[in-house]
């Protein structure tokens, strides 16, 4: 896997088992600060997993409605700090027709790492939301029920760390796409939506996206910007995901085991043919 190495490190621990003592070799999940700048401005720092650093450059952007396009991004870079650590900087060029606003940059200073959470509200999502979700995509029971384990089985670094979330794009008949992992969940979806906004795929109108996590708010803002029309986690929904779900006709689905879901909101993409 690209990038697993830098994603890990090895530690020594010592391991109580019923009264035992033993010493062992450990792996953790790697966390470390990613500073995104446009055009050397310093825009955002985000701690991250290493691995796929310019895919989750490019997703937060499109994520924040910052671009609109994948030509308005003109490079991606990998650059050094002036602090020396290496690779823990993304440099973004954008095209000379995007205007990123003071405000906004203002907005990414005071809320580095969390993406939406605390500064976005509902109409600043419904105004710069430009996909409109497929009301015809159908998935069936089975193969939802069939992607916590495709989900998991793919999920290499979690595997050895037990540390990580995962974001994945399923088609229709449970094919997968891609799979991200990264110690945020939100993260890990923008590693992913960063990969099809840089293959030319969004809006990602005929696709599951599988989280390993809980689908909070910030994660159904960034499928609504990506145009997915089915989210699936394993874990429970916010309220205000519910209710953000609902007025974009996105269908959520929650608490997603292999004979078991919850549906939240538009239950006809997934239990068209058993209600």
């Amino acid at each position: 896997m690209p990038g697993t190495q830098s994603s890990i490190a090895l530690t020594q621990v010592t391991e109580w088992d019923a009264g035992k003592l033993r010493t062992a070799e450990d792996s953790l999940a790697v966390e470390e600060p990613l500073e995104i700048r446009i055009q050397g401005k310093p825009l955002t720092v985000t701690m991250r997993t290493p691995g796929y650093d310019r895919e989750l450059a490019a997703g937060l952007l499109w994520s924040e409605g910052l671009v609109d396009s994948p030509r308005q991004i003109t490079a991606l870079r990998q650059a050094v700090p002036e602090s020396g650590a290496h690779g823990n900087l993304v440099d973004v060029e954008l095209s000379g027709d995007v205007a990123i606003g003071e405000e906004a940059w203002r907005s990414f200073l005071s809320n580095s790492s969390c993406g939406v959470c605390g500064k976005a509200s509902m109409e600043s999502i419904r105004m710069r939301t430009s996909f409109s979700l497929d009301p015809d995509f159908r998935v069936t029971p089975e193969v939802l029920c069939q992607l916590p384990v495709r989900l998991r089985s793919q999920q290499h670094i979690f595997s050895r760390t037990g540390g990580l979330h995962a974001a994945a794009l399923f088609r229709a008949d449970g094919e997968l796409l891609v799979l991200r992992e990264d110690i945020g969940r939100h993260n890990a979806v923008d590693k992913v939506v960063g990969w099809a906004l840089l293959q030319g795929l969004l809006p990602l109108s005929h696709c599951v996206l599988a989280v390993s996590g809980r689908g909070g708010f910030e994660i159904v803002q960034k499928a609504v910007a990506a145009g997915i029309p089915v989210l699936a986690s394993v874990s429970a929904p916010s309220s205000l995901a519910v209710k953000l779900a609902r007025e974009f006709g996105l269908t959520l689905v929650g608490f997603l085991r292999e004979q078991r879901f919850v549906v939240y909101s538009c239950p006809s993409r997934c239990l068209a043919d058993t209600v």
